[in-house]
């Protein structure tokens, strides 16, 4: 399993979500893989560890089973710890949810992303209740990928059925900047930049966390020194996280 836990500035947990990625069905010896069954305990442990403070986590895929791509994607979107993605070669087909799941999403200037409609392998029927699946599955696809990131839905659908680019397929292959324009990525960067942007994100947590603490002590208690907040909630009255670390 490619991942390590790096004691710098700040404890993070880097993973890795490299080659296809493996469904319910094991894959050839041959194929690179990425086993949902191994990432979502890992995910699971970083979340309730007090050591850990952010995950990063590092993309080069070629996509995979849907199901099992979007089981990690929501379960990474789903945590409180800070969470950063930097997209490396390649984040295709279900890679593109994977790289969006993160509350901050990096890629480099080469990489590349593969968006296309949903396929199946193995025995289909040709019925309208076959189409009607794919439609659903594709639906939940669109709504993750627009919902975690600055794409709009009709922007996505389009990249999706968009022929004439990709040869015998549906889709559209955009590079980094491209990815970044559109508002599938947030910002064009490397690793330090990734880096640099989960340890402001670990700070500002820790910062807030200070603050919600402070108005929770008892009015007698002494007053902390340095700066905490000047205003009622630094997250909004209704104790949302700050825009900043929530796309």
């Amino acid at each position: 399993m490619g991942s390590v836990t790096a004691d710098g500035k700040h404890l993070i947990h880097c993973l890795t979500i490299i080659g296809q990625i493996e469904g319910h069905y094991i894959l050839p010896p041959q194929n690179k893989t990425t086993k949902y069954e191994h990432v979502l305990p890992q995910l699971v442990a970083i979340e309730e560890s007090k050591e850990i403070k952010g995950l990063l986590i590092l993309l080069n895929t070629v996509g995979g089973d849907v199901e099992a791509g979007l089981a990690i994607a929501e379960l990474i979107a789903g945590m409180q710890t800070p969470t950063v993605s930097i997209v490396l070669g390649g984040g295709h087909s279900i890679g593109v949810p994977l790289a969006v799941s993160a509350k901050k999403s990096f890629i480099v200037p080469s990489a590349t992303m593969t968006i296309h409609p949903v396929r199946m392998n193995g025995l289909v029927l040709g019925v309208p209740q076959s189409f009607s699946y794919f439609d659903k599955m594709q639906d939940r696809i669109v709504r993750f990928v627009t919902q975690n990131s600055d794409i709009s839905e009709d922007r996505f659908r389009e990249l999706m059925m968009k022929t004439g680019e990709l040869a015998m397929d549906v889709g559209t292959s955009i590079d980094g900047e491209t990815a970044v324009k559109e508002g599938l990525i947030d910002e064009l960067g490397g690793l330090s930049d990734a880096i640099e942007c989960l340890y402001r994100m670990i700070e500002e947590q820790e910062e807030e966390e200070g603050c919600r603490g402070g108005l929770d002590a008892p009015q007698d208690a002494p007053e902390k020194e340095g700066k905490c907040c000047d205003s009622a909630h630094h997250s909004g009255s209704d104790g949302s996280h700050d825009a900043a670390a929530r796309k």
